[in-house]
């Protein structure tokens, strides 16, 4: 029953603060004159095929075990897209969460994956697991985002050290993007780790608690990144964002410029930068 008491509020939580992401005219409805962003509870009670209290009682944590239909139905009605819908799923299986629950070691890259790193001396690439850990990047990558200094975690960094909000020129889209990629690898929301991580940057940033709330879950996929570099001033690079076969949660990310681009010619000037400097590799 402790394992239902946990599970239950959050999926009230998440229901609610999804509902408010969604707009009426999204599904065809007049918005009309509202008090609140976003559907009315009624009004998702409707497209979900579901009464009114019986949603409320979901909402506020009354009924227990909503069926997988109405689970889906939900995903619907609150316009859901896969990972999302994935998460409420496991809120809404009381025991999902400790049935997969165990131990969690510590996180690292493996020596091959390093390696292979240490062969693209032009390309900045870094590897981060799934509470936002940097475990690898090369000398490029260091140099990219060598603001960082002795932080390992990218979500504190981003949060807390005031020159990610220099450094990044998107700011508040890339520390939306990361929350929501925390919450796709990661569906058990009482894992140890989580718990810490989010409670510490949530006491510490306004922000980070205000974004948390919106309960946004969505991977990282490949995009464009626009940088102030200490060093070398704008740029923009895009980035791929790639699974790791074997480590799961792991992703290896890999900046590139186009050829001759201004960008590239950055790139070539930061790897000339740190070639004459003695930077000691952190792994």
């Amino acid at each position: 029953m402790t394992e239902e008491r946990g599970i239950t509020p959050r999926l009230g939580e998440f229901l609610r603060a999804r509902r408010a992401l969604v707009r009426p005219e999204d599904h065809g409805m007049p918005s009309g004159t509202r008090r609140t962003p976003g559907l009315r509870r009624e009004e998702v009670a409707l497209l979900a095929g579901v009464s009114t209290d019986y949603y409320i009682r979901l909402e506020q944590g009354r009924d227990k075990h909503p069926s997988q239909q109405v689970v889906e139905a939900l995903a619907e009605a609150l316009l859901l897209e896969d990972e999302a819908a994935a998460y409420l799923r496991d809120l809404a299986s009381p025991g999902t969460s400790r049935r997969s629950r165990r131990a969690r070691r510590r996180e690292y890259a493996s020596p091959g994956l390093v390696g292979l790193l240490a062969t693209w001396p032009n390309t900045p690439a870094l590897v981060y697991g799934r509470y936002m850990d940097l475990l690898a990047a090369n000398p490029l990558g260091e140099a990219l985002f060598c603001w960082l200094g002795e932080e390992t975690n990218l979500l504190r960094a981003i949060f807390l050290k005031p020159e990610a909000r220099t450094f990044y020129r998107d700011w508040a889209t890339i520390g939306e993007g990361c929350i929501a990629a925390l919450r796709a690898a990661n569906r058990d929301p009482d894992d140890p780790r989580l718990v810490e991580l989010v409670g510490e940057l949530s006491l510490k940033s306004p922000d980070f608690a205000r974004l948390w709330a919106r309960h946004e879950v969505r991977a990282k996929t490949a995009a464009t990144k626009h940088f102030d570099h200490p060093v070398v001033g704008e740029l923009s690079l895009r980035f791929e964002n790639l699974s790791i076969s074997g480590a799961p949660f792991q992703h290896l990310v890999v900046y590139h410029a186009e050829p001759g681009s201004p960008e590239d010619h950055a790139l070539a000037l930061l790897g000339s930068y740190t070639a004459t400097r003695e930077q000691p590799g952190r792994v």
